[in-house]
């Protein structure tokens, strides 16, 4: 039995039961993989089942607001897919009459979908012939076949696409790209791996010559941006004041509270001097408490944060992008993760 023989075979007896293979509906199966880009499955799970219920087809999708899809997709993170989704269903639904393509030309061409998606959309949907590579079909490639070629390099990245192209297998390339996604997820794990159940573990190079854990090789090419945020909590009279954030920037278009963003960490006594402080409220606050900062960690950024619940000044100039909302409307906006939690718990809602 071969290596994508023993794969399928696997595959069969033990993959999970997740709603989007039941179905070969490529807008169902367009919903789970934005979803779970970069996101755990059981994670994105609660989500999938939140978007299939609000929007039970792309015409349904295309009709929403993107404060409704913000605020479904709230905790999730990486914002950006959700404003994309939305600007798909509503091309879609233009272009193709509400129907959802299943060809990869032209799924490839929809905001928000690149090779790997408009694969796995394609080969699931329609059993076209295209090679899904996600970071569990390259693990399991570098380690079967002994390949030391950064993944996330231009040359790595070509390679592990054409070797994905050699491996399919043409009669059923949707089975196959199921089972190298879920084999990766399952047992050819990046941390602790099942190798002792792996089906194929006599022909896998890595395990032969002990390099599983060297197995696959990425280049280290991120760089952490640290970026200091110092909310402010001003409430007047059971209303909470809130800021509406830009199209640019993390947590585009969602919610938050009036911000003050410095260069560097500062004690408060350093802040309220600050001229960041001037220009974001025009006039040094009284203080009523004051947060511990925290650490919220993004991919490209580390975000320490503090709340600050300051004395309302009637002399507050509110801003284009600030209002007041009555606390018990908060929870009909798309808030930060960070914002939701800290006014959730603050409020008792």
């Amino acid at each position: 039995m071969n290596f994508n023989q023993s794969l399928a075979q696997w595959y069969r007896h033990n993959r999970r039961d997740l709603p989007w293979r039941n179905t070969t509906d490529p807008y169902v199966i367009w919903l789970s993989e934005i979803i779970l880009q970069q996101t755990r499955v059981e994670q994105g799970k609660p989500y999938f089942y939140r978007f299939a219920e609000a929007y039970p087809t792309v015409t349904h999708f295309a009709a929403a607001t993107e404060d409704e899809v913000l605020k479904l997709w709230q905790g999730l993170g990486y914002y950006s897919r959700g404003r994309n989704m939305l600007t798909t269903a509503r091309l879609v639904q233009q272009k193709f009459g509400g129907v959802f393509p299943g060809n990869y030309d032209d799924l490839i061409a929809l905001k928000g979908i690149g090779e790997y998606t408009a694969a796995a959309i394609s080969s699931f949907s329609t059993n076209q012939a295209k090679a899904v590579v996600d970071g569990n079909v390259s693990r399991v490639i570098a380690r079967y076949f002994g390949i030391a070629e950064p993944i996330n390099s231009t040359k790595g990245k070509k390679l592990f696409q054409q070797m994905a192209n050699e491996l399919l297998d043409p009669a059923e390339p949707g089975l196959h790209n199921q089972a190298m996604m879920e084999f990766g997820a399952m047992l050819c794990r990046p941390r602790n791996p099942l190798c002792d159940a792996c089906p194929v573990r006599t022909g896998c190079y890595a395990l032969q010559h002990n390099q599983v854990n060297q197995l696959p090789v990425k280049l280290k090419t991120v760089k952490i941006r640290k970026r200091y945020f110092n909310y402010w909590l001003i409430i007047d009279n059971g209303e909470v004041l809130l800021n509406k954030r830009g199209e640019t920037d993390i947590w585009a278009s969602m919610y938050d509270l009036p911000l003050t963003e410095t260069a560097e960490d500062k004690s408060v006594e350093e802040l309220l001097a600050s001229p960041e402080t001037l220009a974001t409220l025009g006039f040094t606050p009284q203080i009523k408490a004051v947060y511990p900062t925290q650490k919220h960690i993004l991919t490209h950024q580390h975000i320490y944060y503090r709340f600050i619940y300051i004395q309302n000044n009637l002399k507050i100039k509110l801003k284009p992008s600030w209002f007041f909302l009555k606390v018990e409307n908060l929870n009909n906006l798309a808030l930060p993760k960070i914002i939701f939690l800290f006014l959730t718990k603050f409020f008792e809602l």
